[in-house]
């Protein structure tokens, strides 16, 4: 596994994490304490040390059955554990009330109390409006849940691939990570995001690396998904597009002898302002295969000079 420094919190996290919103049940699969345990053991295993998850991936319970696996282990400090605030699982959000300080230091406080731990290496604003985001109350009481000890760094995941506004004030409100949807697929953030993020030498997660799951070579043009799968949801042109695309991707792009969704991760780690992919993972084997991707050539952020021309 390699690793690289997650911006300026001098955090060595693996280039490949683990992805949790599936352990919430929203992937058609509900997972028992057993299966998260035999995922993140083999992640484990393999050196990968970042798992990120959400309050609202359940809700709590992607929390509560990683907690599980923590509350066995004798060294905590192995992990990187990243979560998020701001939203209710299920509830329609009123744009202000869930995002107050109060709010989100009850959140807080579940969160620590589902993860079964005191500490949280990242805690991240969730994809929130401007609106919300702009608020200094919000940020000063986040700023003294870091010099508690209870969180370690402050992050940003941001909702909209292209939000400059967020990105660029994330030093302001001193996070140190931004959280961003990026894949072969999906490309917005090389335009204005990423170049502010290594101005300001912020660590990034790329978050839906498999383009939810387009890009794992397992779906053809016209493949179609059962109605509890998320991807049901989608508008079916786009689906029908992203497929036609992820075929002539596979034939063009991905050379013979990888996998994939193993080249999808590692183009992913391609870009110097990456830090680290965090693809879902529903059993043992995908993490083993996701894990693969640390095998392929990569640039190196943390020694800029290597970068290639």
């Amino acid at each position: 596994m390699k690793y690289r420094t997650l911006g300026r919190t001098h955090l060595k996290v693996s280039v490949v994490g683990v992805g949790t919103w599936q352990f919430g049940g929203a992937w058609g699969k509900d997972f028992t304490q057993s299966e998260v345990d035999a995922i993140l053991e083999t992640a484990k295993d393999l050196g990968i040390n970042v798992i990120d998850t959400a309050e609202c991936y359940g809700p709590h319970l992607s929390e509560q059955l990683i907690g599980g696996y923590l509350q066995r282990l004798q060294n905590r400090s192995h992990w990187v554990i990243a979560t998020k605030f701001g939203h209710r699982h299920g509830v329609q959000d009123d744009g202000i009330n869930y995002w107050s300080p109060a709010s989100v230091l009850q959140e807080l406080e579940d969160s620590l109390r589902s993860l079964q731990t005191d500490y949280i290496d990242l805690y991240q604003f969730h994809s929130g409006s401007d609106e919300v985001f702009d608020n200094d109350e919000l940020w000063t009481m986040l700023d003294k849940q870091v010099a508690a000890g209870k969180v370690r760094h402050l992050g940003i995941s941001i909702g909209s691939n292209d939000n400059l506004h967020q990105t660029e004030r994330a030093t302001q409100v001193h996070a140190q990570a931004i959280q961003v949807v990026y894949n072969r697929i999906n490309r917005a953030p090389e335009a204005r995001v990423f170049p502010s993020c290594q101005q300001q030498n912020l660590g990034v997660l790329a978050r839906v690396p498999l383009a939810s799951g387009y890009l794992s070579g397992k779906y053809q043009p016209g493949a179609s998904f059962p109605a509890n799968d998320v991807r049901s949801q989608h508008n079916p042109e786009r689906t029908a597009k992203i497929l036609e695309e992820v075929e002539v991707i596979r034939d063009h792009e991905v050379p013979e002898g990888v996998a994939m969704a193993t080249w999808a991760l590692g183009w992913c780690l391609q870009h110097p302002a990456v830090t680290t992919v965090i693809p879902g993972c529903k059993s043992p084997q995908q993490v083993i295969d996701n894990a693969k991707a640390s095998d392929l050539p990569m640039v190196d952020i943390d020694h800029p000079q290597a970068w290639p021309n």
